[in-house]
């Protein structure tokens, strides 16, 4: 899958909950190539920022050539992108990364769960996935986003910490208060959360796939900026490490040490 350098227009952009941003993209050749896991590189206009930021793909719609992606604002380089009006263009690198492997889902009841930011790459999953679909969402309090969406797709559960929407805790807290029942898990989130879903998961002898979430630098696998700890040698830097941005985001819970 070749890597694309394009200069899109943006189509959209509306806030959907503090911090939040939703912007759907135009682009003429990534749109074609992209599947559901997987993140473009977007650059800012500051030539002081030299690198780009990642950002996962939340819809992907190869007809109208199109991307949306579901931001958090966290510094100077999302608050310029969450600026950014319908008609101006933005230029960006994609597809990047390895995407979940959906066929590992046929046939099977999947729990799809997503914390955090990481909940908008899930989207396109759980729309692409067939079968059983049951979709775990945890947020941090009411400023939820997204539900609507998941709940056309799937059932739907919902945790908040401070307990204002849905189970009061986390994504783990809903399954077993909910007595959720799955044959494989596709999450994304924050490390701790995805620690927990792989520890879940073993308990069960559960097929698992995560999306790890990792501060990224080139984002191509250059730099080695954004490496995890693996169970296997990583044939580029021959240490056990792989690079999220590059081998991943997606993983096997058990080819990583979280």
């Amino acid at each position: 899958m070749a890597k694309v350098k394009e200069t899109a227009a943006i189509l959209s952009q509306e806030q959907l909950a503090k911090g939040i941003y939703s912007m759907w993209i135009h682009t003429e050749a990534i749109a074609s190539q992209a599947v559901p896991g997987q993140f473009i590189n977007i650059y800012t206009r500051d030539g002081a920022k030299l690198l780009p930021r990642p950002i996962s793909l939340c819809e992907i719609d190869e007809e109208g050539k199109k991307l949306r992606i579901v931001y958090r604002v966290a510094g100077e380089g999302t608050r310029e992108f969450s600026r950014c009006k319908a008609g101006e263009m933005v230029d960006i690198l994609g597809p990047l990364g390895n995407g979940f492997p959906l066929e590992e889902g046929a046939g099977k009841k999947v729990l799809l769960i997503g914390g955090g930011i990481g909940i908008p790459p899930m989207l396109e999953t759980a729309r692409r996935l067939e079968g059983d679909k049951t979709i775990i969402l945890g947020y941090r309090d009411s400023q939820t986003f997204l539900q609507e969406e998941f709940q056309a797709l799937g059932t739907v559960f919902t945790a908040t910490e401070d307990g204002s929407i849905g189970v009061e805790g986390n994504v783990l807290d809903a399954i077993r208060q909910e007595n959720i029942q799955g044959e494989i898990i596709f999450a994304c989130g924050p490390i701790p959360m995805l620690r927990g879903v792989k520890e879940y998961a073993a308990e069960r002898n559960m097929g698992c796939l995560l999306s790890l979430e990792e501060r990224m630098a080139c984002g191509i696998g250059a730099c080695l900026a954004c490496v995890c700890q693996s169970r296997g040698i990583d044939s580029h830097s021959q240490v056990k490490n792989k690079r999220i941005c590059k081998d991943g985001p997606v993983f096997w819970a058990e080819e990583v040490e979280l």
